[in-house]
Formats: C-alpha cells, sequence, structure tokens
C-alpha cells in the first residue's frame, strides 16, 4: 500500500512534524510505503481560475509550470492521502489550502461547459492536525470543510486525528499521544 502524506507545517521539528513520526513507523511496520512531501519546500501557486485544467478530462492540465504537477502525478498513484497541518486560525496553512484549491480544479472536471470526471474519484483521505485549541473547537472547520471537499470530489473520507499543544513552555510529545496516533495509523489501515 502506498500512502502519501502531503505535509501542511513549515516547521521541520514542530508538533505536526512530531506526530507524524508514530503515525508513519506505525503505518510502515505494517508493510506499507509512505512518502512525505513537505508543501513549505515547493512552488505550489494560488489557483487564479483560468479553468485550462478543464480542457482535458485524462491530465491534471493547469497552466501553472510549479511543482503541483509532480504532487498530481503522487496524489494519483497513492492509495491513501494524507493532510498533515498544523491549524492556524480554524483551517490548514496557505501552501496547503493553494494545493486543495488546485487539486479541486485540477482533480474535477467539473468546471468546463460539460460536466466531467473526477480523475481521484474513490482515493482514501484522512487527516492529521495539531492545534492550540481543543480539537473540537480548533480543528472543526477545517475537518467539515474536508469532509465537504471530499464528498464534492467523490473521495473516501476515512476520518481524522488532532492533537493539542497546551503551552509553549509544555512539551508537545507524550507517551498517550503517541498510543493515539499509532491507533489511528491501525483503523486507517484496517478502513483500506
Amino acid at each position: 500500500m502506498k500512502v502519501l502524506v502531503l505535509m501542511g507545517s513549515p516547521r521541520k521539528n514542530g508538533n505536526t512534524a512530531a506526530l507524524l513520526v508514530p503515525f508513519c513507523k506505525e503505518l510502515e511496520s505494517a508493510g506499507a510505503e509512505v512518502e512525505t512531501v513537505w508543501l513549505y519546500d515547493r512552488d505550489i501557486r494560488p489557483c487564479v481560475a483560468c479553468r485550462t485544467c478543464q480542457k482535458d478530462w485524462a491530465v491534471f492540465g493547469c497552466a501553472q509550470q510549479d511543482g503541483v504537477q509532480e504532487i498530481f502525478s503522487k496524489v494519483l498513484a497513492c492509495d491513501l492521502l494524507v493532510l498533515a497541518t498544523p491549524i492556524y486560525a480554524w483551517y490548514c496553512t496557505p501552501p496547503m489550502k493553494s494545493l486543495l484549491d488546485r487539486l479541486v480544479y485540477g482533480m474535477n472536471k467539473y468546471y468546463g461547459d460539460q460536466k466531467g470526471p473526477s480523475l481521484w474519484a474513490g482515493k482514501a483521505v484522512a487527516l492529521l492536525e495539531t492545534c492550540g485549541y481543543r480539537p473540537e473547537k480548533g480543528c472543526d472547520l477545517f475537518e467539515e470543510g474536508m469532509r465537504r471537499y471530499c464528498k464534492h470530489s467523490q473521495l473516501r473520507y476515512l476520518g481524522s486525528h488532532a492533537e493539542r499543544h497546551l503551552g509553549y513552555d509544555v512539551p508537545f510529545m507524550d507517551s498517550e499521544k503517541e498510543a493515539r496516533t499509532r491507533a489511528f495509523a491501525r483503523n486507517l489501515l484496517d478502513m483500506i
């Protein structure tokens, strides 16, 4: 099984990166091939709604020449797509939002003169988030947005796992967070 993690954190040693370690280890211990793409390391321009991507229903077809074409190919090749992001102001980080905008148009050929297919229909998607508020008040808007995004795109939304950071003077990771994160990874494997 191929798992693609799109990492939305700007910090390589931040909370989301720390949460990703036991998550990926659990998947790999079950035989999954896991690849992580750090979005802040890529050139991801925002969508300009030119609709060039709607002209050819067989390809991503974006007019912008940046790092998204390579990500598009990786998304199509994976069995499970994981969006890992810290939550800033109740939503994902800017490069992830830009990528999600680009993917919803390039993958879904719904916006041209005629309605076409979803190129990624049936793809499994899960969320891994960190936030400063209680997850039910910090991650809820992003989670609801992604449920709608998945339904619209004909993706299989498998769920989310979020952990809270209690403050800069408190270490983020602990054994309980690690155990919950590993359990979430095992749950995803059972659902695939």
